[in-house]
């Protein structure tokens, strides 16, 4: 088999406070191949930002990486030297971070700001770097680059900052991109318009694209594979088709049920209660104080990753397996999760 583009092993990630330790990434494991999109979804606060952070070694202190391996074509990055990680970012591996207003620097021109990765990663400087700067501003869809190139961020739309990050993203030809909510500041039109961008780029350019996001309706439009996580833990892990046709963690269905569905005439139905708090997670299964199908099991032990039983085991691909973690499933294999409604004893 292929060795992956990138492999994150039980990843653990911790923030000491004055009240406790906070274990904001808590065993996540998945893998990125080439050129593919995988997402990673999930309420705010479950961990999906700070594992991003964690592969480009930038948790900001006093976050520290308790365990785990992060690989980037077999290469361990925890193991890397800070030399060699200012070399990676940027390189071999771009973000584009959720609100560009705040990554761009507001005093300098949008093109000297691209330029500079041109000048750190390839040493382009000058008309060389001129060039290659009104080049990407075009690849990315932005209208007259050679106008935009010496505006400054106050001067461009949200879209088009956000474009401008993707032009600084892709500067250097990075293996993979890292997308953390890159459509959550754009107004519907606009959040069209750059998901259609990044997969032009993606097939183009052959880039990999790990999609951080809480959005169903974008992962449904982009991502290959699905990684749902849930107060710091992965739930759940498979193919897009798979758990979009057949969730497999009543987490995942009730993200499933709080969105509008084509065709169903029914009310919303959000997930009852609010994600516990990160110093007190509860014993066993995080998820078992909002869901309706918890058992006296999930409330004392944690549930294993693993492939769940199916009576009718939807769009499962035997390449990669629907894998999940609920004690309730594995009693229950023929369980419409979509359905969402309290059994009537357990």
């Amino acid at each position: 088999m292929e060795t992956p583009l990138l492999s994150v092993e039980d990843l653990v990630v911790h923030f000491p406070t004055n009240e406790g330790v906070v274990e904001a990434v808590s065993g996540v494991s998945y893998d990125v191949r080439r050129g593919e999109t995988v997402a990673v979804v999930g309420e705010s606060g479950c961990g999906k930002s700070v594992t991003a952070l964690a592969l480009l070694g930038l948790v900001p202190p006093p976050g520290r990486i308790v365990r785990g391996a992060i690989r980037l074509e077999g290469e361990s990055l925890l193991e890397a030297t800070p030399e060699r990680l200012r070399e990676i970012r940027g390189d071999d591996v771009a973000m584009i971070f959720q609100e560009p207003m705040t990554s761009l620097n507001p005093v300098f021109r949008v093109g000297d700001q691209i330029a500079e990765v041109l000048q750190t990663h390839r040493d382009a400087t000058g008309d060389a770097a001129r060039a290659e700067v009104i080049r990407l501003l075009g690849l990315v869809g932005i209208a007259d680059p050679e106008q935009r190139i010496d505006e400054y961020p106050h001067q461009l739309s949200g879209g088009m900052r956000q474009r401008v990050m993707i032009a600084m993203a892709l500067a250097c030809g990075p293996k993979l991109l890292i997308a953390d909510e890159p459509t959550t500041a754009l107004d519907v039109t606009v959040q069209a318009q750059v998901l259609d961008l990044l997969r032009r780029l993606q097939r183009a350019l052959a880039t990999a694209v790990l999609l951080i996001t809480h959005d169903l309706g974008v992962v449904a439009e982009v991502a290959h594979r699905v990684v749902v996580m849930y107060a710091g833990r992965v739930v759940e892990r498979g193919t897009t088709r798979a758990i979009f046709a057949r969730p497999r963690h009543p987490y995942t269905a009730g993200l499933f049920r709080s969105l509008p569905r084509l065709g169903v005439d029914e009310p919303l139905r959000p997930i009852e209660g609010s994600v516990p708090d990160a110093l007190r997670f509860p014993p066993g299964c995080r998820f078992h104080p909002r869901c309706p199908y918890a058992m006296p099991v999930c409330r004392e032990k944690v549930p294993d990753l693993a492939q769940r039983p199916a009576k009718e085991p939807a769009a499962n691909d035997a390449a990669e397996p629907h894998v999940s973690a609920c004690f309730y499933v594995d009693e229950h294999p023929d369980v419409d999760l979509f359905a969402f409604a309290k059994p009537e004893a357990t």
